[in-house]
């Protein structure tokens, strides 16, 4: 663990509940009260848009406006289709991983509440050794206990009802947070951090500061493309997770080599202005912050892309979180991965100028 924790109980308690709190693309809200109930201290107002987005804001009336950016989707299920003998079928809704659904326990949101179901799959006693079928779209159902389809749709089950994981935080080996929709509720977690930490050190920043935590990233960085155009910043970093490289079945030679603990991922990309990535990894070396980075090819696949490419081009970066088991129910941070994105994060903060345009030709 780090020397001095920026983490305190408020901070974790926060991290808990809103992790808890299940928050699929397209469902986010009550997800954002929860983050802007607690973001609300340290910030001067608030904007929310039609989709669910919600930024805080310092310094609404400065001129020069940077964002700090995560995303509030998790990643779920639709029910596609209820067969005559009361399975459900399903669809997804971001990229759900098929492989991991058997033996699942799910909740179904229905307006009459949660309805608990589970993802059965055949006992091993009877399926064929010779040529095992693996879990797929078309042969993961889920049962919920019903006879027939009437009785599930009596239960307020219906085509289009979303369905989550009810998987909840915990912690192993002192250091390694794990849950499910870690991506990226740590970037909503993270954000937060550094306003609470600019409030409490008393801060005054330049600029105005947009901290954003974008709705619909899951399903093609949605959120992001809609609030970049309300607020129009000058620089936007941006947050997400990245993948841990060092577990079986991941080629580094294709993936690079990433790990937890050993800080934050500096991400080398077209959409990244590279002055501002220089000062990102000026201040991580100046602040004796570990840092790591991560070449990507074309498209960053996160809501850098949509800042980046909006308002005819504004200067943005990304700042991974290294975690294993993406889109899992297990996935896994190290606390100080945490820490260091957050310190990162401030730091880079307090060393943009109001007015930088980051020219490459200045």
């Amino acid at each position: 663990m780090a020397k001095t924790s920026i983490l305190n109980k408020k901070s974790l308690d926060f991290l808990k509940k809103y992790l808890n709190n299940a928050s699929p693309t397209g469902y986010e809200w009550d997800g954002q009260k929860i983050w802007m109930d607690y973001l609300k201290p340290y910030v001067d107002e608030f904007i929310t848009d039609t989709y669910g987005t919600a930024v805080g804001v310092i310094n609404p009336k400065a001129k020069y406006k940077v964002v700090i950016e995560g995303h509030a989707d998790e990643i779920s299920w639709y029910v596609n289709y209820i067969s005559d003998n009361g399975l459900i079928y399903v669809i997804r809704n971001g990229g759900s991983d098929h492989m991991i659904a058997p033996s699942k326990i799910v909740n179904i949101h229905t307006k009459k509440g949660i309805v608990k179901g589970v993802f059965g799959w055949p006992a091993i006693h009877t399926r064929d050794k010779a040529k095992e079928e693996t879990p797929k779209i078309e042969n993961i159902t889920i049962d919920v206990g019903a006879k027939d389809k009437a009785e599930v749709e009596k239960m307020g089950v219906h085509v289009g009802c979303v369905i989550t994981y009810p998987d909840e935080f915990h912690i192993l080996n002192k250091d390694k947070f794990v849950c499910r929709a870690l991506d990226n509720r740590m970037g909503g977690f993270m954000i937060a951090e550094v306003a609470r930490l600019l409030h409490e050190n008393k801060k005054k920043l330049p600029f105005g500061l947009y901290i954003t935590n974008s709705v619909q990233e899951e399903i093609g960085l949605r959120g992001a493309e809609m609030i970049t155009q309300t607020i129009k910043p000058n620089v936007a970093i941006v947050t997400d997770v990245t993948h841990d490289t060092t577990t079986p079945m991941i080629d580094r030679k294709k993936e690079g080599h990433l790990e937890l603990g050993l800080g934050p991922v500096v991400a080398y990309a077209p959409a990244v202005q590279q002055k501002l990535r220089d000062l990102i990894t000026d201040t991580a070396e100046k602040n004796k912050i570990p840092f790591q980075r991560s070449a990507l090819s074309r498209a960053t696949g996160t809501d850098t892309d949509a800042f980046a490419y909006s308002n005819g081009g504004v200067a943005s970066a990304l700042i991974s979180l290294p975690l294993r088991y993406m889109h899992t129910t297990v996935e896994m941070v190290h606390r100080d991965d945490v820490e260091n994105v957050i310190k990162l994060i401030y730091e880079s903060l307090l060393n943009i100028k109001d007015g930088e345009t980051f020219s490459y030709f200045k």
